[in-house]
């Protein structure tokens, strides 16, 4: 599967994030919808400052809440995230 479709798989427009303000969503992509369990990558501004987040939420009842989140605040913390992966992905068979 190629990235952009990776990066557009299960995005419905008219579906809304279960992310509150002050927190503005500019951006995301679902990287998984399954199983009570969603994660996606989320390009949000938060108090006047742009970040990505990996989020992962969990279904409670009828509700999505949220488990987990890590922001990337910076190109530079990017960097030192991908080149980590990057190193250690090859493992993965």
């Amino acid at each position: 599967m190629a990235a952009n479709e990776i990066l557009e798989r299960e995005k419905n427009e008219n579906e809304k994030l279960p992310i509150i303000p002050p927190l503005k969503v500019l951006d995301y992509a679902t990287i998984n919808k399954r199983f009570g369990w969603w994660s996606a990558v989320v390009l949000l501004e938060s108090y006047g400052r742009k970040q990505v987040c990996f989020y992962l939420w969990q279904m409670k009842g009828d509700q999505w809440k949220r488990k987990q989140k890590f922001a990337i605040h910076s190109q530079e913390d990017w960097k030192l995230i991908n080149f980590a992966v990057t190193k250690m992905i090859g493992q993965l068979t």
